[in-house]
């Protein structure tokens, strides 16, 4: 016989689990079922911090977040078993789940589908070769099982999970020899290419990959410019001694079960997805879709989405009055919007934008090379210069992103009330050089400057999340924005606390007339 529950959710990622805390607050018996050994689907790989304002968990690391999805469905009595895989989706809710061996069968009032999205792979000569790895892998092996995927790695695709995942791999020791895009503009946000630009990676837009050579395992990778139809331009081949190639070109939405189910489906250039209403409801009544099965979004979203979904549940079972109902909706789908605005708004989406909310011409040097060039930094409203120690915050595109004006006691840092709106440095605000601007950043786009300590020299304190960690006195050399040396560099200091969350906040010594300049420290 099978057991009975409220609600039934397949899929314990951000949106599954945030839908099953949701629902099993306003009293509705709940259990979730996920293939996988640990639940939190994509955000225990993610190590880095979240966009978006306090209400979104902004400037806290992904796996933080599924650790507090976890407490909260312990503390709410959800019911989660892992090495579950739902094999089936039948008439009258009713479930299979595959788990030890055994098939057990469950029934559901009302059903959540949130199972997520698989990897694209693209085609290429040798594109089976070992090596060839989707960025998602990477992350897995990095992050879950502590494994490197390869010492020398090319990245195909700009987007944010390519760019992550580079600045990732970096992180975990490997060298990211370059970063190749098909399409002439970089996809992601500029300030996840910036940190990856200042380490030295080139970007090459309007390039592809070729061929991957080796045998038994990949031993090189040719890539070539493309023309605006997407074909080889010969003589531009550019080969590179690697031996693992990454792939971040997409996801497509694993709504198998959902089509199983008979649910409406539409097919939309992000892949086939089931045909919702605006609360995630489909067309099969009782069932329901959230996260990226629903359409491919970031993970905050499909947080929110997931709260909706559990919401409107509670209502159609009878737990939650329809006033009550439509409150909370109006509040879950304010925080939505503000997510879905600015440069990266879903209409945006391939869209040329030529100048930001505030009308100041985007970088055009920032989107086709991955960084600012030394000129166009200065019209920024973040980009100050004043006598002692300040901020500049080299943030340029309307991304949903507030938490460095929250973390100045000071008021030195003000965006306003429109999240996606430029950090502002206020030029009567004294800097106490607290370092809690930078460490908040998400983007790791904010600096501190004293372009004068005497003697001709002056300091940048930058954020620094690689091993091993220098030490004081330590000399090197400073990089710029575009990852070229500018000047030798003495590190004067490297601070980290509790509040900093891991990030650590490292100041070096270099000359005053190249404050503006050097953006990164490397050992030699």
């Amino acid at each position: 016989m099978a057991s009975r529950y409220d609600l039934i959710v397949i899929g314990a990622g951000p949106a599954g689990l945030s839908a099953a805390v949701e629902a099993a607050k306003n009293g509705l018996n709940t259990i979730v079922f996920d293939e996988n050994a640990k639940p939190g689907g994509q955000l225990f790989k993610q190590i880095h911090k979240f966009f978006g304002s306090k209400e979104h968990k902004a400037k806290i690391r992904g796996f933080d977040i599924g650790k507090e999805l976890l407490d909260e469905a312990n503390e709410n009595g959800v019911k989660v078993e892992l090495n579950a895989t739902v094999i089936g989706l039948y008439p009258e809710n009713e479930v299979t789940v595959r788990m030890d061996d055994s098939i057990r069968h469950y029934k559901g009032d009302s059903i959540l589908v949130a199972t997520g999205a698989s990897e694209n792979m693209v085609t290429f000569k040798g594109w089976t070769t070992p090596g060839v790895i989707g960025a998602g892998a990477a992350q897995t092996m990095m992050n879950l099982h502590h494994v490197k995927p390869g010492n020398k790695i090319l990245m195909l695709g700009s987007g944010n999970v390519g760019l992550v995942v580079s600045y990732q791999l970096m992180q975990a020791g490997c060298q990211v020899v370059a970063l190749v895009d098909a399409a002439p503009r970089i996809g992601g946000y500029g300030v996840h290419a910036a940190k990856i630009a200042r380490c030295g990676v080139p970007f090459y837009l309007s390039h592809t990959i070729v061929e991957v050579t080796g045998e038994k395992a990949v031993d090189g990778v040719t890539i070539a410019q493309v023309d605006e139809h997407f074909r080889f331009v010969p003589g531009t081949e550019k080969t590179f001694d690697v031996d693992t190639v990454c792939l971040a070109v997409g996801l497509s939405p694993m709504a198998q079960l959902l089509k199983q189910a008979g649910c409406k489906m539409k097919d939309t250039p992000g892949g086939l997805v089931p045909d919702c209403d605006e609360f995630g409801a489909t067309s099969v009544p009782g069932i329901y879709a959230a996260g990226d099965v629903a359409g491919i979004e970031e993970a905050s979203s499909a947080m929110i989405e997931g709260k909706i979904s559990g919401t409107v549940i509670a209502n159609y079972l009878g737990y939650l009055d329809q006033e009550t109902m439509e409150e909370r909706i109006r509040e879950l789908e304010k925080a939505l919007a503000s997510l879905r605005q600015g440069m990266f708004a879903p209409e945006n989406r391939g869209k040329l934008i030529t100048k930001t909310e505030e009308g100041i011409d985007t970088s055009m040097n920032l989107l086709e090379k991955g960084f600012l060039s030394d000129d166009e930094v200065e019209k920024y409203p973040g980009v100050t210069h004043k006598t002692g120690i300040h901020p500049v915050i080299e943030c340029t595109q309307n991304i949903p992103c507030n938490p460095c004006q929250d973390a100045c006691s000071r008021g030195c840092i003000s965006i306003g009330s429109n999240i996606t709106s430029l950090p502002v440095v206020k030029a009567d605000k004294e800097c106490t050089g607290c370092g809690m601007c930078v460490a908040s950043c998400s983007g790791q786009a904010i600096f501190l400057v004293e372009e004068d300590i005497g003697g001709g020299y002056g300091t940048v304190t930058l954020p620094y999340e690689f091993l091993p960690l220098p030490s004081e006195g330590q000399k090197g050399i400073a990089l710029g924005r575009d990852g070229k040396k500018v000047c030798e560099a003495e590190v004067l200091k490297v601070r980290s606390s509790k509040a900093f969350d891991h990030t650590n906040l490292l100041t070096m010594k270099v000359p005053s007339a190249l404050v503006t300049e050097a953006r990164f420290f490397k050992a030699v």
